[in-house]
């Protein structure tokens, strides 16, 4: 299988498009981005395949993709969809359809996601997209990660043409090891929670480290007020023998977190931007850090304070 969710939500999105003019017909349009910041592909025709070349469908088909860089995740999950929320996937696009409904430029919905497909979920959802924006169920076809694998072995030129180069992909990094030392840090927070007056300095004063890196004045004394309290106690955690496991956890985070910036940053990007974009993309990646979410953050910004990761003034030495 592809790993999807390492993908970014551009290069997921073409992938959607070259499949479906297979699926559909050449005359499927590309994405292109909507006043309410959606994304969708059209084809106006007879399809090829869809739902059956026995019986295609005729008209106008509007193709949607929801790309997530969550692992394992599911159509079931209550941010997907909830019949007790609109704020949802699912509930968004039901607005969407319903408009595209009432101004008569919809005849039949194609949605497309890295998700699990369960098939009571697929009955549901369907039962609910029909109900909602008076679409037949038969015009509405959904696709999970299961599906979207076996037409992919169906059609492998699809990939090429969509060119999934890891190069091309955004700043994606993988949450297992910090989730691991978040985890054991919060299990054994009450042992180092004793105050600390005077934390340790930063390898390169953070002034310092703050301009080579672009963060923002007010971003910066932010994240100090909020997390320096806390950095005395992570390097003591960490430094204390019976968590050396734990510890080099922690350095293969940072390593991976480190190399990956240094690739994927733009030149012009501050590093509030990174920070911010770091912690949400673990957030959406690991239930565990969505637990604890500022102690991932506290960590995150130890990470940088010890000049493990960012610019320090080593890095510009002559």
């Amino acid at each position: 299988m592809y790993r999807y969710e390492d993908l970014g939500d551009d290069q997921f999105e073409a992938l959607i498009v070259f499949l479906c003019r297979y699926l559909l017909g050449a005359g499927v349009k590309g994405f292109a981005k909507g006043p309410d910041g959606g994304r969708d592909a059209k084809f106006v025709g007879t399809a090829q395949l869809m739902p059956s070349t026995a019986a295609p469908w005729t008209g106008t088909v509007i193709v949607q993709a929801k790309h997530t860089n969550g692992y394992n995740k599911s159509f079931s999950e209550t941010d997907f969809h909830s019949l007790k929320s609109e704020k949802t996937v699912i509930g968004e696009e039901v607005l969407r359809v319903k408009k595209l409904r009432d101004a008569k430029q919809i005849d039949h919905y194609m949605l497309f996601s890295n998700r699990r497909l369960a098939g009571n979920a697929e009955q549901t959802i369907t039962a609910y997209l029909a109900k909602a924006t008076g679409l037949p169920e038969g015009s509405i076809y959904l696709c999970g990660i299961e599906q979207l694998e076996s037409w992919l072995k169906q059609y492998p030129e699809v990939a090429k043409l969509a060119k999934l180069d890891p190069v091309d992909s955004p700043l994606i990094v993988s949450p297992d090891e910090l989730a691991e030392v978040v985890e054991a840090f919060a299990a054994h927070s009450v042992l180092v929670t004793e105050a600390v007056d005077a934390p340790p300095e930063a390898r390169t004063p953070y002034e310092v480290k703050n301009v080579l890196n672009q963060m923002t004045p007010e971003y910066a004394k932010l994240q100090r007020r909020l997390y320096l309290k806390d950095t005395a106690q992570i390097r003591a955690f960490l430094a204390a023998p019976e968590n050396m496991h734990i510890l080099k956890r922690y350095e293969t985070a940072v390593e991976e977190f480190e190399l990956k910036i240094i690739a994927k940053r733009k030149d012009h990007q501050n590093f509030d931007a990174v920070m911010n974009y770091l912690v949400d993309l673990l957030f959406d990646r690991d239930p565990v850090l969505r637990q604890h979410k500022r102690l991932t953050r506290a960590v995150v910004f130890y990470m940088y304070w010890n000049c493990d990761i960012g610019l320090g003034a080593d890095n510009v030495e002559a």
